[in-house]
């Protein structure tokens, strides 16, 4: 599949195909959530853009949270954060939101850069090749530490494959392909938080709607 034109689940499967909507229950089970028409709390949701920005491509996460905040109004349960790495020092959010979304730059899928991906965590983690991260600590170790404390959440994990993580020397912005898919990984994150019930409104809208 080229870059930009659709987005792909861990396996190497298309998922959804750019104006098209298709579900993935393995990767985004919501059957604990009432179904249509139940009056519900909606879940708190984070989503964590990881990445330096000062490395080239690794800084597609911080470009998505640049992004979505320019371009969206984030509903009440939903916080964007601008993560650079995961620590442990986040386990409290396990405990303080019902899901977590992360952004991330991966490498050494054998597809174009630009490709976009979404997986479950524990397809990142564990492994190195088509779901690696860049980032030595991933959403799963987060989630396997909290659990020993009692701490559980949802989990969904969106990247782009990139074309250059490790510049030689510092270098702010990112390679063509991966700047021209840039929108697409934007959409993607706005759709999957539409999944959740949480859609973002588009600031335009927002600034027009007085």
């Amino acid at each position: 599949m080229s870059a930009g034109s659709g987005v792909e689940d861990a396996r190497g499967g298309a998922t959804s195909v750019a104006g098209e909507t298709t579900e993935d229950a393995s990767l985004c089970d919501h059957s604990g959530y009432p179904s249509e028409g139940v009056s519900a709390p909606l879940p708190r949701i984070a989503v964590f853009c990881v990445g330096n920005k000062l490395m080239l491509d690794d800084g597609v996460g911080p470009a998505v949270y640049e992004e979505l905040l320019a371009r969206y109004e984030m509903p009440d349960n939903v916080e964007l954060f601008d993560v650079g790495c995961l620590s442990f020092d986040m386990l409290n959010y396990v405990n303080d939101y019902e899901v977590i979304v992360t952004v991330d730059a991966v490498d050494g899928t054998d597809k174009e850069p630009g490709t976009v991906f979404r997986f479950q965590p524990d397809a990142m983690a564990r492994h190195v090749g088509a779901t690696a991260s860049l980032h030595d600590l991933k959403l799963i170790d987060l989630f396997d530490a909290a659990f020993l404390l009692g701490y559980e959440a949802e989990g969904l994990c969106l990247g782009m494959q990139v074309e250059n993580p490790s510049p030689a020397l510092v270098t702010i912005g990112l390679t063509p392909k991966v700047d021209a898919a840039l929108p697409l990984l934007v959409e993607t994150v706005a759709g999957e938080l539409a999944r959740f019930g949480s859609p973002l409104v588009p600031r335009m809208q927002v600034d027009t709607a007085f």
